[in-house]
C-alpha cells in the first residue's frame, strides 16, 4: 500500500463520500457542497490517497495565534489501524506548531482517546470537555 499526503482541497463527491462513511452526517443532513465549504474555510488540510481513492482526511480551523481546533479526522474503515490516521495527525499538529499556535484542540469520537493520547493529547477536565495538545 502506498498511500500519498496532499495537502490540496479534496474533491467534493470525494469528501462526501468519506466524511458519509463515519456516520456523523445523520445529525449533520450537510450537502456536498456545505461540506467542501467548511473544507475550504479550514486553514490546513490534509488528505490520504491510495491511488485516486481518498481514503482518509482530517483538516485545522484556526485563528493562526493562540488556537487551533483539529476536524473531520477520519480514515475510511478499511484503511484504519495501518497508520494513515497517526500520519495525518501529525502533519496537522506540525503544520500548527511551525505556525506557532500555542494550543491544540479537537473533538474525539467515542472510544478514540487513547489513540490522541498516544500523540501528545490528554484528556481535558469535565468542566472543560474535548482534549488538548500541549507543546512540552
Amino acid at each position: 500500500m502506498d498511500i500519498q499526503y496532499s495537502s490540496q482541497m479534496p474533491a467534493m463527491d470525494s469528501f462526501h463520500a468519506l466524511f458519509e462513511s463515519t456516520g456523523w452526517n445523520r445529525e449533520y443532513q450537510a450537502t456536498p457542497e456545505e461540506l467542501i465549504l467548511a473544507v475550504t474555510n479550514s486553514q490546513f488540510v490534509v488528505n490520504a490517497y491510495d491511488g485516486e481513492k481518498l481514503v482518509g482526511f482530517g483538516r485545522v480551523v484556526t485563528d493562526g495565534v493562540l488556537h487551533a481546533m483539529i476536524y473531520d479526522m477520519i480514515i475510511l474503515p478499511s484503511y484504519q489501524n495501518r497508520g494513515i490516521g497517526s500520519r495525518i495527525l501529525n502533519l496537522l499538529v506540525n503544520k500548527c506548531r511551525e505556525a506557532n499556535i500555542r494550543d491544540i484542540q479537537l473533538f474525539c469520537a467515542q472510544n478514540k482517546q487513547g489513540f490522541y493520547e498516544k500523540h501528545g493529547f490528554s484528556i481535558r477536565p469535565a468542566d472543560a470537555p474535548g482534549m488538548q495538545y500541549r507543546k512540552k
